[in-house]
């Protein structure tokens, strides 16, 4: 078929996502002087970013003198299991400690000490109290500063309710995308010089998540599409504490700040379990430690009424818990009738955030296709295998920063030329258009493939895992892709949500498969991969990350060596509290390294 017409834009600089990661990359864009379109599949200011309520993660040694960037490099690598970007981590811990000032001075707002710093609170795994918070409401309040700045930025530009579905080439180079209007299904191609996906992560093939609706993974799905390696997919992080009652609230976030405040899990015997589990960091241990954790004691018959823990914070009292935590009280209040201040709550392990990603480089966010860079819960290599509790809020700043400001120097450099393939946009409409096509192809119901998927990534690649289980989730993969290519919907493009979804199954099929065959590749647990038949870490796994790669249409897997810390950042591991050489994640470091690392442990601690 011809190709149908369309509306064009055209900018410098292209911005997929319009959550703190997109936000921050468009004001750097913008503000390097080049003209900058965002484009979200929703609303400005509604984004997953809203979900990180309990802080950011930054060493600013406020309330702990001890605490600095170097600390915070530490916890980030042993939390990642040591499979993390080191540059990458080593960038974060540097600069985010700028990027939460200057969101002070754009006028965000945080909770104060007495002496008017910026308080901070305890989260797991972190060795001092160091994330900067309002309340329970810290991811609210940076969406709502940087919408602000956004909009006071001259350059921008922003369209709300667009789903762009494919990024289109010239050549080797993005040089755009293409997608259609929710409201009225029109088709829409936006030209630009350089690219940035800053789309988000993709929980929503699973059936217990914390993700809102946009979570498909579109970001990660067309970066694939156009050539680029996906890193990492394996590691999908289960946060321990999701709502679990009732049914209808069932997987809705209970942010780490409770635990940060004081919170205590307690069993259906009423014993306070994750001393036995980790007695050192205990409630406030990493977030793969307590998910575990709280899956174990429901399997062995310990668990609450609806297949959870309870989380009980009634001892800090109702006026701290008004203050603290004002969010979790309403939420409680309105979902669930329970009052957090006099009863506790029933948690339980929900999936709220994907460590891999789009591997991009460290100090420009550049993914591996010329024009694309990529930022946010979109691309790995920060967290490694595990990513701690606040760092999601502080990577979106620092990288999606470093995103905007390399997207303009290239788009002024080398992105003038913005010639728009017409075959790849015809592909395109074709796609699209399919599910709307005669009523002889009907044979799959997006919804019930949607339902489908969300079985097999929850029952077989979710918590726990093993080769029968992700090789059983990889044939249901395969048999649900071939439904989708009969996927029918009635009505027309116009407000037609089973049309949108069409395209959203085949975005999560992608990434649904990137991560069962990474996880079949990793024979090891580690970090969020736990590996029934392999429940220990192997040394010669960790000194790899797994690529996903496309070959055609055959996805490949292919094993990348990590680069070799220096040994001056190998040194600052042991400032880390948690810092043990006898349990040091397995993997690349040599053991010259480490054991320098354990004799500056040892000088530190006499």
């Amino acid at each position: 078929m011809a190709a149908e017409s369309y509306s064009t834009h055209e900018c410098d600089v292209l911005v997929i996502g319009a959550g703190g990661a997109g936000m921050r990359a468009a004001i750097a864009a913008a503000e390097a002087g080049c003209s900058t379109i965002v484009v979200t599949k929703s609303l400005l200011g509604k984004a997953h970013t809203v979900m990180a309520e309990g802080g950011i993660a930054a060493g600013l040694g406020n309330l702990d003198s001890d605490d600095g960037w170097e600390v915070h490099f530490a916890d980030t690598m042993l939390g990642g299991q040591l499979v993390n970007n080191w540059r990458m981590v080593e960038l974060y811990a540097h600069e985010v400690i700028d990027r939460v000032y200057e969101l002070e001075r754009w006028g965000g707002l945080f909770d104060r000490t007495d002496e008017g710093l910026i308080m901070q609170r305890a989260f797991g795994a972190h060795s001092w109290r160091r994330l900067a918070h309002v309340g329970d409401r810290t991811g609210l309040e940076l969406i709502r500063t940087c919408q602000d700045k956004l909009v006071h930025t001259a350059g921008t530009e922003c369209y709300m309710e667009y789903t762009l579905t494919r990024l289109l080439k010239d050549g080797d180079r993005v040089v755009g995308a293409m997608g259609y209007n929710r409201n009225d299904g029109r088709f829409v191609v936006i030209k630009a010089g350089a690219t940035v996906l800053a789309s988000g992560g993709w929980g929503r093939m699973y059936r217990c998540t914390s993700n809102s609706w946009e979570g498909t993974g579109d970001g990660a799905a067309m970066a694939y599409g156009a050539g680029a390696d996906l890193l990492d997919m394996e590691f999908v992080q289960f946060h321990p504490t999701g709502m679990v009652w009732p049914p209808g609230a069932r997987g809705i976030l209970v942010t780490e700040a409770v635990r940060g405040e004081g919170g205590l899990l307690f069993n259906s015997d009423h014993e306070r379990f994750m001393l036995g589990y980790d007695p050192v960091k205990k409630e406030l241990s990493s977030r793969d430690v307590v998910a575990r954790s709280i899956y174990k004691e429901v399997q062995a018959g310990r668990g609450s009424p609806h297949g959870g823990a309870f989380l009980d914070i009634t001892e800090r009292g109702a006026d701290y818990i008004m203050k603290k935590l004002p969010s979790m009280y309403e939420q409680f209040h309105a979902l669930a009738s329970v009052d957090i201040t006099r009863e506790p709550m029933e948690v339980g392990p929900t999936i709220h955030y994907t460590m891999g990603g789009i591997r991009v480089d460290a100090e420009t966010a550049a993914t591996t296709v010329p024009g694309l860079y990529a930022a946010g819960e979109s691309a790995g290599g920060l967290h490694g295998a595990n990513r701690l509790g606040g760092n999601s809020l502080g990577d979106i700043l620092v990288f999606g920063r470093r995103a905007g400001v390399a997207a303009a120097e290239f788009a002024r450099s080398g992105g003038a030329d913005r010639q728009v393939n017409e075959r790849e946009v015809e592909e395109e409409q074709r796609m699209l258009l399919a599910p709307l096509g005669p009523s002889s192809r009907a044979g799959g119901n997006p919804y019930l493939i949607h339902e489908a998927l969300q079985a097999a990534m929850q029952d077989d690649a979710g918590i726990g895992r093993s080769r029968e289980s992700l090789e059983r989730a990889l044939v249901g993969i395969a048999e649900l892709r071939e439904l989708s290519a009969k996927m029918r919907v009635n009505g027309s493009r116009v407000l037609n949500p089973g049309w949108h979804t069409c395209r959203d199954v085949d975005f999560m099929l992608t990434v649904s498969e990137a991560i069962v065959r990474s996880a079949i590749r990793r024979e090891e647990s580690r970090g969020s991969q736990w590996r029934f038949d392999h429940p220990e870490q192997d040394a010669e796994q960790g000194k790899v990350n797994y690529v996903s790669r496309r070959n055609g249409d055959v996805m490949t897997i292919e094993a990348v060596p990590l680069k070799p810390m220096p040994d001056a950042l190998v040194k600052l591991l042991a400032r880390s509290r948690f810092y043990d050489p006898e349990k040091l994640p397995k993997g690349h470091l040599q053991p010259a390294s480490m054991a320098t690392a354990t004799a500056v442990a040892a000088t530190e601690a006499g």
